[in-house]
């Protein structure tokens, strides 16, 4: 099925779907500033595939989706959780199976601890624990926080130069990904991302300023749903010691440890121990 827009708290969510509405869903939630570009197609064929309807869709601010002005975003990381049941609803779904990577595996934390009744299993990412009250999480590494700093001094390249756009945000990724970074693959991800969206300004802008809105009052432990927490030994924004805290901590919780991965995305080379994992896991 093609793109198509839906209505939901408001605004217009852009969404697309992969394999049939009568086989179990999968919503992949995506990271920050993330359209749905950075789930790729192959992924989500290969789990449509396996007799999944796999529904990925554009956050807000991001692709085709309702913007805001850069810099004001009329809503909160609380919307952003809301969001979730709402797609369920629009695809008349009573509940679904949770694919959250990175900031899209803390709104898909929250949102199973919130409506537990709509989340069938949770898939988790390259993430951290959304919730207060977990010691001892090891920090960012060095080198992504001296790129942090030295790309907040940097000039946002103009939102019509869509080269140097696309070289601006392959540089990001590859920040990211500190062994075996796929330059090729990742241009052309982002080249579909950078000409899907209309203006990237409030891509670029509005997740990082967006407040939290109301605190979702939660641990780990008050996760219900079966949860399989994906992760890389090379991610430098949450490193292992992350994922290692989310199987310990959630009920029910496995880990699958992929070598050598970064913070993106599971790279092409991981799907033949990561698609099972997941076919494996949602069909409980």
């Amino acid at each position: 099925m093609g793109e198509l827009t839906l209505a939901v708290n408001g605004i217009e969510l852009c969404v697309e779907t992969f394999g049939s509405p009568a086989e179990p869903p999968i919503l992949l939630v995506g990271g920050m500033s993330a359209s749905m570009d950075y789930w790729e197609d192959d992924f989500c064929r290969a789990l449509a595939a396996g007799r999944r309807f796999v529904i990925r869709y554009d956050h807000r601010d991001t692709g085709r989706s309702t913007t805001w002005p850069p810099g004001e975003p009329g809503y909160t990381g609380r919307d952003m959780i809301a969001d979730i049941p709402a797609l369920l609803d629009a695809f008349g779904l009573d509940k679904g199976h949770l694919f959250g990577i990175s900031m899209g595996g803390a709104l898909a934390q929250c949102a199973a601890v919130l409506h537990p009744e709509r989340v069938e299993t949770l898939i988790l990412d390259e993430t951290s624990p959304a919730f207060d009250g977990v010691p001892d999480l090891p920090p960012i590494g060095e080198e992504l926080a001296d790129f942090f700093a030295a790309a907040a001094k940097s000039a946002v390249p103009d939102p019509g130069d869509h080269e140097a756009l696309v070289t601006m945000l392959v540089e990001d990724q590859r920040a990211f990904v500190p062994e075996g970074f796929d330059e090729a693959r990742m241009r052309a991800v982002v080249e579909r991302a950078v000409r899907r969206t209309p203006d990237m300004r409030p891509s670029l802008a509005n997740h990082h300023a967006m407040g939290d809105g109301e605190p979702v009052e939660a641990t780990l432990a008050d996760i219900a749903a079966p949860t399989l927490v994906i992760h890389g030994t090379r991610d430098p924004l949450f490193p292992i010691g992350h994922a290692e805290v989310l199987a310990r901590e959630i009920p029910n919780a496995t880990l699958l440890v992929l070598d050598g991965v970064g913070h993106e995305p599971p790279p092409p080379y991981t799907w033949d121990r990561v698609i099972p994992a997941i076919l494996d896991h949602t069909s409980q």
